[in-house]
């Protein structure tokens, strides 16, 4: 029994990590999140000496996945890579078996990037004035078409639409490949398409850029100018991933994650990967990123009630 104890002391208090990390991603693999969260498994990996291993855990918006990692043990052994949806559908769905800012421990944002507000080269808008004024002469008879009800593109949508004060009819789909599909087909004329998604059209011309939804403009498409410098003041909306593990977890334990993911993300060649699929490495400190969080939670809350989408 002596022995036994001893064992287990020694087990529990070798330093952390001392097997296998369980990294789960709440969606399909090939997306978004799905490439930057293999990048940094593989160098966290390399980093900590433990395997880390990558759990594909897609369905309702995030939440299957989500509610996995909110009922595991906090003992660091246990991960999320998560993006934007998960205050989105926490705001979209009546009942939830979680609770998105109490049940997680916010480690550090990794990366985040801008939508791109582009419309079909048929529709006479040339800039976010023109469409503005010509939706507001045709109120409700120009379609934007999003990845479904309630998704991060029609919410993004409606905040514009809010914020710009007008209407356009609303056409969703079911996901964005098809939405991005028609938009080029010019079945709807107007979208918020992420950048790895619209920059290919947008050199062939089959879309038109009028602007980007972030503060800043975007490296890949440096003349197009941001929705607040073309005339919609405050508004900013961005495409983000972050890194959670449950509540609960030791802080020795989330110090040493941001720690590593810091210096992961700080390499030339992390950062170029990213910069690939259109994000930019955005690591805060996790006090930081819990109040960008709680902040994101209320801003979509705010636009979910405005525009009444639900999901159940």
């Amino acid at each position: 029994m002596l022995l036994a104890l001893w064992m287990s002391g020694s087990a529990s208090a070798q330093p952390y990590p001392a097997r296998a990390i369980r990294l789960i991603l709440p969606f399909a693999a090939g997306g978004l999140v799905d490439v930057p969260g293999r990048i940094l498994a593989q160098r966290l990996s390399d980093g900590f000496g433990q395997p880390v291993v990558v759990e594909n855990r897609p369905g309702a918006g995030s939440t299957m996945g989500a509610d996995s990692v909110a009922k595991a043990k906090p003992d660091g052994y246990t991960l999320m890579i998560t993006s934007t949806t998960h205050v989105i559908s926490a705001n979209l769905y009546k009942s939830l078996p979680y609770d998105p800012l109490r049940d997680f421990s916010p480690v550090t944002k990794l990366a985040e990037g801008p939508y791109v507000l582009v419309v079909h080269p048929a529709l006479p808008a040339r800039s976010v004035g023109e469409l503005i004024a010509l939706a507001r002469s045709r109120p409700g008879s120009i379609d934007y078409g999003t990845s479904g009800n309630g998704s991060s593109q029609h919410l993004v949508t409606a905040l514009f639409t809010s914020m710009a004060g007008i209407k356009m009819n609303h056409v969703p789909y079911k996901g964005s490949d098809r939405a991005t599909q028609d938009l080029i087909g010019g079945q709807v004329s107007v979208g918020f398409l992420g950048t790895p998604g619209a920059l290919p059209h947008l050199k062939s011309g089959r879309l038109r850029a009028l602007a980007v939804s972030t503060a800043k403009r975007s490296p890949e498409l440096p003349e197009v100018p941001t929705l607040q410098e073309a005339g919609v003041p405050g508004y900013e909306a961005t495409i983000w991933l972050g890194l959670f593990a449950p509540a609960g977890t030791p802080r020795d334990v989330l110090a040493k994650l941001h720690a590593e993911v810091s210096k992961v993300l700080a390499a030339p060649d992390t950062r170029a990967s990213v910069a690939s699929i259109g994000l930019e490495v955005r690591l805060s400190s996790a006090e930081e990123f819990t109040a960008f969080v709680r902040a994101e939670h209320d801003k979509w809350g705010r636009v979910v009630r405005e525009t009444g989408a639900t999901i159940n």
